[in-house]
């Protein structure tokens, strides 16, 4: 009878630790052969895959979890190599590149970061993003990681310390554990803030190599500065740390590989490379991080250019996404107008189209070389929203010429290699961490297909990719009026019941249904010119959302308060109190 018991006792245990999930029937995405194998089963135990066969010839053990991938593609979870998570993405997160402080104070922006960082790990696991490298963070960041270590629902995060630069805006002094940057000045500094950085354990070191702000030429400052990059590079090294290199421009890039740099995370933008200079990234085994889309991001912003696309306005925090069309408000008009002026010019168009035309001339250029791209956004810079900005960037690696399987290399195996993980993270492979995405469709025929996310497997868990963001009331009444400013007809009917009901309080029936809300809203975002809603007071009562607007047509301006009331995840009524 004892046996007996024991012998139950350590079965239930054994199934307890031990219970598999069983992908079955899928078409593996072999990212570092770069091919397709289909038919196969992907069985994973605890947090790793344990075991890859054909589907004709595996043996599922019961009790077991099984996922059906027939029809279905099986990818490595997507690498971000470049993002900030101090940074929001939305208009207040730069006040040195525009100073509204006046509007929302900094401190304020600091604090909406910190409290909101799990939505933005959410959302990047939403879209199947399940590794993100923080290329310039701050102390308190590093200290707040530790918080999602072991959730389920962030991705790994590895994160650098504040940049060591040597130019330090002044909107940033004065802000201790909150400052991105620390301005270093010599040589014995850069060791000495080296090894300040060490006390917080960061993933690596990252270094901002501004030039020109000393008002010498481009290359005179970058090699009056050089001493103090390759004592950075070399205390980093003897501390068993890889360091990332800002350098935009190619003698800051050309100095800090010859000096040591592991990491490029933009690309060279002001002139085309050669076929020496790519060569000295390849024998240097440098990684390169392109952020094609940031510099954009911020002249759209300012020249109030609100293009967004469907897959930004239904993905991106909405808040923050819709602070970026505050300026069509703000009451600063002599501010607002000068950066509309300035990023709308013929100079600044110029300029960003010889800078856009450099750096896909120069990926390209990389590429063929046989660099090592890995793809990052630079998300949390004005107009560059975390996660929902990945696709655009990934499509920008299109324009250049890459193909789709190395823009997929570049999402996911070459991402891993930034900080040496390759061997338990980028692939399909038994034995790696089973950080992996399902798709619908196969992103090697359209690049697009990388958003067509069934469910995410991270760290061995496995979520269906509607449950981990949740749509909250206030949620989608954002999301609409983001839409609604957007002009974007798809995304502003997304959040609405297929039987929505609006109405003319109190009981005035104007639409019925989204074909008939479709109609009218249609023509006036197509026919009425300024027009823009600018909220200026919500109450969040359970599932209604009370919304007071001012709405702009034209010249006309009408104060309304709308209340929405939200069913099933939808909103089901909307009335209109004039």
């Amino acid at each position: 009878m004892k046996k007996s018991l024991l012998r139950l006792c350590l079965f239930l245990i054994s199934t307890t630790v031990f219970s598999q999930i069983y992908i079955t029937n899928v078409t593996i995405i072999d990212v570092e052969n770069q091919k397709l194998i289909p038919s196969q089963t992907v069985e994973i135990t605890g947090n790793k895959i344990s075991n890859i066969q054909s589907s004709k010839k595996v043996k599922i053990q019961e009790s077991s979890t099984i996922i059906d991938g027939t029809n279905k593609f099986l990818a490595p979870g997507l690498v971000d190599a470049h993002v900030h998570f101090s940074q929001s993405g939305g208009l207040y997160t730069r006040p040195d590149v525009i100073d509204l402080k006046n509007e929302l104070s900094y401190e304020t922006e600091i604090a909406w970061t910190h409290d909101n960082m799990e939505d933005v790990l959410r959302r990047y696991l939403k879209n199947g993003i399940t590794n993100v490298i923080d290329v310039g963070s701050t102390f308190n960041f590093l200290k707040q990681r530790k918080d999602f270590e072991n959730s389920d629902h962030s991705p790994i995060i590895n994160m650098t310390g504040p940049l060591l630069t040597t130019y330090e805006p002044a909107a940033f002094k004065g802000l201790e554990n909150d400052n991105p940057f620390i301005l270093v000045k010599t040589e014995e500094e850069g060791i000495k803030m080296v090894q300040k950085e060490l006390k917080h354990n960061p993933d690596f070191i990252k270094i901002w190599y501004i030039v020109g702000a000393d008002g010498l030429d481009i290359e005179t400052s970058a090699r009056k500065n050089l001493p103090i990059i390759k004592a950075i590079i070399e205390e980093s090294h003897k501390n068993n740390l890889k360091v990332a290199v800002h350098a935009t421009q190619r003698i800051t890039a050309q100095l800090a590989v010859e000096n040591g740099a592991d990491f490029l995370v933009h690309s060279v933008d002001d002139e085309l490379i050669t076929t020496e200079f790519a060569n000295l990234l390849k024998k240097n085994n440098i990684i390169l991080c392109p952020t094609l889309i940031v510099h954009d991001r911020y002249l759209k912003t300012f020249a109030q250019d609100y293009s967004f696309d469907n897959h930004e306005l239904m993905e991106s925090n909405p808040y923050q996404l819709g602070s970026l069309m505050d300026l069509s408000h703000i009451d600063n008009k002599e501010l607002v107008d000068g950066y509309k002026t300035m990023a709308s010019s013929q100079q600044s168009k110029t300029r960003s189209e010889n800078m856009n035309s450099n750096m896909m001339t120069n990926l390209k250029t990389l590429v063929d070389a046989g660099v090592t791209i890995a793809t990052g956004t630079d998300a949390g810079n004005i107009g560059t929203m975390h996660a929902s900005s990945y696709q655009a960037e990934v499509l920008a690696m299109k324009e250049s010429g890459m193909t789709n399987w190395q823009i997929i290399e570049a999402s996911t195996i070459n991402g891993a290699k930034v900080l040496g993980h390759e061997n338990n993270l980028g692939s399909v492979s038994v034995g790696k961490q089973a950080n992996l995405i399902l798709l619908d469709k196969n992103p090697i025929e359209n690049i697009n297909n990388l958003t067509t996310i069934d469910q995410v497997i991270n760290k061995g868990q496995v979520f269906k990719v509607d449950s981990i963001v949740e749509d909250t009331p206030e949620v989608l009444a954002q999301r609409q009026l983001n839409a609604y400013n957007s002009r974007n007809i798809d995304a502003f009917l997304e959040p609405y019941a297929d039987d929505v009901e609006v109405y003319n309080f109190p009981d005035k029936l104007l639409f019925k249904g989204k074909d008939a809300m479709r109609s009218g809203y249609e023509a006036m975002f197509e026919n009425t010119p300024n027009l823009h809603c600018e909220l200026e007071n919500r109450i969040v009562q359970g599932n209604v959302v009370i919304d007071e607007e001012r709405v702009r047509f034209g010249d006309r301006f009408m104060e309304a308060t709308a209340i929405y009331h939200i069913e099933k995840g939808k909103i089901k009524k909307v009335y209109f109190v004039n």
